[in-house]
């Protein structure tokens, strides 16, 4: 029968432990899974992930890992399309949405600075803050996540704040240890006052105390590895629920503003609101909405 699926850190297993083999992990529900990188399905979620060399794609930055999805993989070399389908890339979906925190394992196999020269360390909690699709080194699709450290031993900072100097109009960055993009800048807070704080997909408007309420959304995420602008021609004004939805590929805008995907309708637009298409573009292809 097999373990139980077992969320956030184990007792007797610290940062820093290193495992001799991957049985190891196996005893205390650490990682549950022999053979498979991902521990996890997508009815419960992921709960641990072990690097191990096994996918040409992944890019290991210590404290943020952009991460490639299960499937389609023969000897660390893709040779079909990955799928969201797939039960594992689902159960990062769940565990994305849901908050749950996932251990991550470096092996020594791993080509990185943060790997160990032999067996395997515990490298800490990481949350899922990101998913897309794109065409991968092979040619194929492969599903990317996008996971960044959340214990309490970081050596370096993650995550960015992305302010706007309105005079030059570029952006400037400055690292913190805050895991999110500062969104509502003065562009977001134009763009939602056009509207009226509206929502572009469902039309409601949220009143809090008096106070009307509305979430400025970039269709080109902020920050890496999107590199969105914080430009009108790339923000919609919308509830949480739809802002969620959208960040999440839930749904995406055709450039003729038709919804697509699990939303049906036709996105609101201001006429003195101009969208960048090649945007929206981006947004349905990474997350496969055609």
């Amino acid at each position: 029968m097999a373990k139980p699926i077992v969320f956030g850190s184990i007792e007797g297993v610290d940062e820093g432990h290193v495992f001799t083999g991957r049985r190891e992990m196996m005893t205390n529900s650490f990682h549950r899974n022999w053979a498979a990188g991902i521990d996890g399905n997508k009815n419960e979620g992921v709960s641990a992930i072990v690097l191990s060399g096994g996918y040409e794609d992944d890019e290991d930055l210590g404290d943020e890992i952009i991460y490639t999805g299960a499937g389609g993989n023969v000897g660390k070399k893709q040779v079909e399309d990955q799928l969201w389908e797939n039960t594992q890339n689902a159960g990062l979906i769940k565990s994305m949405t849901e908050g749950l925190p996932i251990r991550v394992i470096r092996g020594y196999k791993h080509k990185s600075e943060f790997s160990p020269s032999g067996g395997y360390i515990y490298s800490g909690l990481y949350s899922v803050v990101d998913a897309w699709e794109e065409i991968g080194k092979s040619g194929f699709k492969i599903c990317r996540f996008r996971l960044i450290y959340a214990g309490q031993n970081s050596s370096r900072k993650s995550g960015e704040e992305i302010e706007l100097n309105y005079i030059t109009k570029e952006k400037r960055r400055k690292e913190t240890t805050v895991l999110r993009i500062i969104r509502d800048t003065k562009i977001a807070r134009d763009i939602k006052k056009l509207y009226e704080y509206r929502c572009q997909v469902c039309d409601i408007v949220l009143e809090i105390k008096g106070t009307r309420y509305a979430e400025g959304a970039h269709i080109k995420p902020l920050g890496r590895p999107h590199n969105g602008e914080d430009n009108p021609n790339n923000l919609l004004c919308l509830c949480p629920n739809h802002h969620l939805l959208f960040d999440r590929g839930s749904f995406s805008i055709s450039d003729s503003y038709n919804l697509i995907g699990n939303i049906n309708g036709k996105l609101k637009i201001h006429e003195k609101h101009q969208l960048n298409k090649e945007n929206l573009k981006y947004h349905r292809e990474i997350h496969g909405q055609y």
